[in-house]
Formats: structure tokens, sequence, C-alpha cells
């Protein structure tokens, strides 16, 4: 085969890889630009379909669960996750700023929902406005939804009834829901039932699946635009056909940190860790040393006074609390029942009914009543004892105790036992003078730490003695 031909051969053979490269990509791009050109709904649903992430928040909407919703949020707009999920159960807000939340929620390029669950779950306060806020609302079956008003508990007069009724027909009207049904929510508070007949939630579910599958097919306005969710897909024949997620739903909650700062902020928490404290930091001041009472104490103390620093605690109600210590603290010091144990106990009751300024903060009753009467029975019947048995501890040739009168605890026959001014000690009679139990006892000498006692009346001569004296006499 000549040169020419050869070559003649090659640029045929590229020619027609060429044509064929190009037919293959011409293929390939054809289809995606005619898709990228339409944002049909199984190429948003298909890109969508990247997890629903569910917010479990129980308990006062304070600073820990507020940043666990922030959070949430803006990792499923980072995600570009299909929703978010929260599950609230909740009487108010805490601490936190509730327009942020809302403005939040609003500004979420993902769908956020919130379900009022389980089961006799409540939102009230703040959590009714997080209600309407979101882009779909449910609740479970015997769940109370309002009153929003007041939306934060520690500050009940920041928000107005005329306020929170407008803000919640605003966001009700823009999320599709009846402005005048979630007006009802600002004072009253309504059945699931009742608020979905209202207007003011999107329906009832039972349970947090029925709540996901319900989403499919359901078209939201969120900071993105419209999004039409698809969340479900069926499954099974027949009568066992059903519906289940069509995607990864996974679940978020408080950490560990979080649990923590949460409980600590609750008032009954706090209240009972500030009284316990105090009374152990009493308990270890008498025990004249610094160990494990002082220090559980010191952090009870601490811990306490953290959770006040985010609650609307009445300073003179502390103050209270703290004399209340130091009143017992003098009476145990005392040793009896006087005028300071009536102070400090008054002190204690009135510093923990009013220690907090809102009243849906304070502890329940049962509460107040066994915490105060298990710290006054602590300062007054514990405290005492372990004084005079720390500070009664015999000691070698204590002369001054000759002639004090006491009780044996046990026969002493020659050998007992016997209480001197509330210590417990080993004693010894003469042989001829046995001392039956519960019979008083005069001190007669101290030989290291055994007392010689003898009967109140008096002792027989022990024959020892007359011996010796009858030897001094001879000599």
């Amino acid at each position: 085969m000549s040169h020419r031909h050869r070559r003649a051969r090659i640029v045929a053979a590229l020619a027609l890889v060429a044509w064929g490269a190009g037919s293959v990509l011409f293929a390939s791009a054809s289809p995606a630009q005619e898709s990228s050109g339409r944002d049909t709904a199984r190429g948003v649903d298909q890109a969508r379909r990247r997890g629903i992430l569910v917010v479990q928040v129980e308990g006062a909407i304070d600073s820990p669960n507020a940043e666990l919703v922030d959070d949430a949020i803006e990792r499923a707009d980072d995600e570009r996750l299909t929703a978010v999920v929260l599950q609230l159960d909740s009487p108010g807000a805490l601490d936190t700023s509730v327009p942020d939340l809302v403005r939040r929620i609003r500004t979420s390029r993902v769908p956020i929902v919130v379900w009022i669950g389980p089961t006799g779950a409540e939102g009230r306060g703040g959590a009714a406005l997080l209600l309407e806020a979101a882009h779909v609302a449910f609740a479970a079956p015997d769940a109370d939804l309002g009153p929003a008003d007041p939306l934060r508990l520690d500050e009940p007069d920041e928000s107005s009834p005329a306020e929170v009724r407008t803000e919640l027909a605003r966001l009700a009207e823009a999320n599709g829901r009846d402005p005048g049904g979630a007006r009802l929510l600002a004072t009253r508070t309504l059945a699931a039932a009742a608020a979905a007949k209202a207007g003011a939630i999107d329906g009832v579910r039972p349970t947090l699946g029925e709540t996901i599958v319900t989403l499919d097919g359901t078209t939201v306005e969120t900071a993105a635009g419209k999004i039409e969710l698809s969340t479900a897909t069926v499954i099974g024949e027949g009568r066992d056909r059903r519906r289940q997620p069509n995607q990864d739903v996974v679940f978020d909650s408080l950490g560990l940190g979080g649990q923590l700062r949460h409980a600590l902020l609750g008032p009954s928490t706090a209240f009972f860790l500030f009284v316990a404290g105090l009374a152990l930091i009493v308990f270890e001041f008498f025990a004249a040393s610094v160990g494990f009472a002082a220090v559980v104490g010191g952090i009870c103390v601490i811990c306490g006074a953290y959770g006040f620093a985010g609650l609307p605690v009445r300073w003179w109600a502390i103050a209270l609390l703290l004399l209340a210590a130091f009143g017992f603290a003098v009476e145990a010091q005392a040793g009896g029942l006087g005028a300071w144990t009536f102070i400090a106990t008054a002190a204690l009751v009135v510093g923990s009914i009013f220690l907090y300024r809102a009243s849906d903060l304070r502890p329940a009753w049962w509460l107040l009543l066994l915490v105060d009467a298990a710290a006054a029975a602590f300062y007054a019947f514990a405290i005492p004892p372990f004084m005079r048995a720390r500070f009664s501890t015999p000691t070698m040739g204590r002369e001054g105790m000759i002639g004090s009168m006491g009780t044996a605890l046990v026969g002493v026959d020659p050998d007992g036992v016997v209480e001197i001014s509330g210590a417990r000690w080993q004693a010894r009679t003469n042989r001829a003078t046995p001392i039956g139990a519960g019979d008083p006892v005069r001190v007669v000498s101290v030989e290291g730490v055994v007392l010689e006692v003898e009967p109140e009346m008096g002792g027989a001569k022990d024959y020892r003695d007359r011996a010796r004296k009858r030897r001094s006499a001879d000599e």
C-alpha cells in the first residue's frame, strides 16, 4: 500500500472517529438542554430527595432549644434537604427572641413543618407562633394549641394580645391558612380538632410518620419560591397498599451539653439545686473541713445561679433563701430550736413562693412543700447531732468532766457505756457498785478514753482502797 493511500485511510479513520464522538455528545447534550429548560415536578423531586430532618423540641423554647432549631434550619439549607419537621411540645418561650425564630423560619429555603405532638402535647406561647409561622402546620389528636399570649414565660408583658393576634393572622395568611382561625389562638386554648376546623392549622395527624407521608404532593411557598414536596411512595398491593417515606428520615435533638443547659434553666431544677447546695455548704462548715459535701454544695449553688441568670427571679427572694441558711446555721450552733428557727423557716417559705416573677414558672406546690420541709428538717435535725458527735470526741485527760452527770446506756458491771453531755463514753465502775442500764451516773475520774463512774447516790468502798489505806497507816 502506497504512502498516499495509507495517509488517506488515516484521515478517513480520524474523521469517522470525530463524527462518532460528535454524534454521542450531541445525543447526550440534547436531553440535558431540554430538561434544564423545564422545571418539571420529576426533576425537582429527584433533586430534592435528600432526606427529611426531624427536630424534637420538648419543654420551654429556651436558648439551647432555639439554637437547636436555628442550626437545623441552617443545616437543611446548606444540604438542600427536602424538609425540616419541628416536633414541638412546649409551654412557650423562655429567655429567647421569638420574632428571631419566626424570621428564621420565614427566610428558610427549605420547607418547615411544625407538628405539635405526640398526642396530648401542647403548643402555647411562642410555640403557637412558630406553629403559624411554619409552611405546614399539623397537630396530634388531643393536643392543646394556644394561648399564644404571652409569647415569653419570663417576660409576660413583652407582648400584648392585640399584637399577638395580628401576627398570628399575618403568618396564617402567608401560609394559606385562615387568619380568623389563627386569631383565636392568641387568647384561647383550642384542641387540635377545633383548631383544624377553624382553619388555624392544616390538619390533625396522629403520628410523625403520618405527618411525613401526608406532605407528599403538597406545594409550599418558601424563600426559594414554590416547592412541591415528594415525601412518600406506595408499597404493597390491594389491602396491603400503604405509603411510606421515600427518603431517609433523620432525627435531631439536644446533645448532652444542651440537655444539661436546658435542665439547669428549668425553674424547678434551679430552685432545688440552690436550696440543696446551701444546706450542704452549711453542713460542711460545721464539719470544720473542706470535703465532699462542700464541693457538691458549691457545684449545686453555681448550677442554681446559672439557672437563675436566665430566669425572671426576684433578687430579694434569693436574699431570703440566703437568710434562711444563715438562720438555720445560727440555730444549729446554739443547739436548740429558738427564734432563729422560726425566722429561717419563714424566710425559706416566702423566698421559695415568690422566687420567680412569672407565676407560670413557679414550681408545683407539692415540690415547694417537699423541698422546704426536707431543707428545714436537715438543718434542724441532721446538723446538730453531727456537731455533737464531731466536737464531743473524747480526748485524753479531760479532767473538767469530773463530777458531770450522765446516764448508763449499757449496764456498767464493771465495764459498760455511758452518755455524758450527749456523747458516748466507755466506762467502768467499782465491782461492788454495779450500775444498771438507764440509771444515772457521776464521773469520778478520767483514765485516757475511759471514764470511772459511780451511781448518783455514791458508790461502795472498794476493798482495795481499804487495803491501801491500812498499808499507808502501817508505814
